[in-house]
């Protein structure tokens, strides 16, 4: 199928999954192999290959408790009005959510992690840009993350903008307080809450500077974050005002690597697509660059 301009979009089915499958893994590896500046963007599809739950698939927490989701539209508004029963929630003294939280902290990396961490090694990634607030990519060894919709690890200021590793905040008062004096939050990002504006910037710039975009398990529909496909496409519209994007490469790969068709896929953002679970998926990919490079390098 013909994406738009001169980009292709190869959707897999029926008896051609196996052959153009292996196509398509080829071409990103040697894709990778050829960029210099690739980036990578995450979302829950890799979450839930290490067994952490997500929210609105069929068996998700908010699909099964609508009294979860329902506090989870209200958190930044409970912290604002009252942090102390912020925090009382977040800890699970009322709902499951601080259970959850621990689950999600005890979950380890899976091969698709590892993969990305890999490519990072090789020189080839240069930044992981996250939905995911588990801490999966660092744990796995990446060094270079945004994590966009903050983490589960850290606590933050939303006064003069602080964090602080979540071990370093004690919490036997509540709620614990900022060096500034303001009230801390976990630094994930709430319902009805901004994106903090440095995290905002930073994703933007690598979004637009990137000349390979490897697009892995999201679902691409939560703006703002959604949004930096579109920014790598089309560099002259839909940038913050007054970002540099010097150096942006004119021509950028976008590929995709998920479960499912998203929007990015449909509309010919990304240049292909393939089908898959990620952490069975990156890791081939991988193989198949180290083919490249040999082959280059030979």
């Amino acid at each position: 199928m013909e994406g738009s301009g001169s980009r292709s979009r190869l959707c897999l089915s029926g008896s051609d999954l196996g052959r153009i499958m292996e196509e398509l893994i080829r071409r990103a590896g040697k894709d990778l192999a050829e960029s210099k500046c690739a980036i990578a963007l995450t979302g829950a599809g890799m979450s839930t290959e290490s067994g952490i739950p997500d929210f609105r698939g069929p068996k998700g927490i908010w699909t099964t408790n609508k009294e979860a989701e329902a506090k989870a539209y209200q958190r930044y508004e409970l912290f604002l009005n009252d942090s102390r029963a912020y925090w009382e929630e977040m800890l699970g003294f009322q709902g499951t959510y601080g259970t959850f939280y621990e689950q999600m902290r005890q979950a380890e990396p899976n091969p698709g992690h590892y993969a990305l961490a890999q490519l990072e090694a090789l020189g080839i990634l240069k930044c992981v840009v996250t939905q995911n607030t588990d801490g999966l990519h660092k744990k796995a060894g990446n060094k270079k993350v945004i994590e966009y919709h903050g983490s589960i690890h850290a606590l933050r200021c939303i006064s003069c903008g602080s964090r602080f590793a979540r071990e370093e905040i004690s919490v036997d008062r509540l709620p614990p307080h900022c060096k500034c004096g303001a009230a801390l939050k976990y630094d994930v990002v709430h319902f009805k809450e901004p994106i903090p504006l440095d995290v905002m910037e930073e994703s933007a710039r690598e979004a637009s500077r990137c000349d390979l975009m490897l697009i892995c398990g999201t679902s691409a529909v939560v703006y703002p974050f959604a949004s930096l496909p579109r920014m790598a496409r089309f560099p002259s519209g839909g940038l913050l005002p007054g970002l540099d994007v010097t150096g942006h490469k004119a021509h950028v790969k976008i590929i995709e690597v998920n479960a499912d068709p998203t929007p990015l896929t449909c509309e010919g953002i990304s240049d292909y697509f393939i089908q898959g679970k990620t952490g069975e998926i990156l890791p081939r990919i991988v193989e198949e660059l180290k083919e490249a490079r040999f082959h280059n390098e030979h």
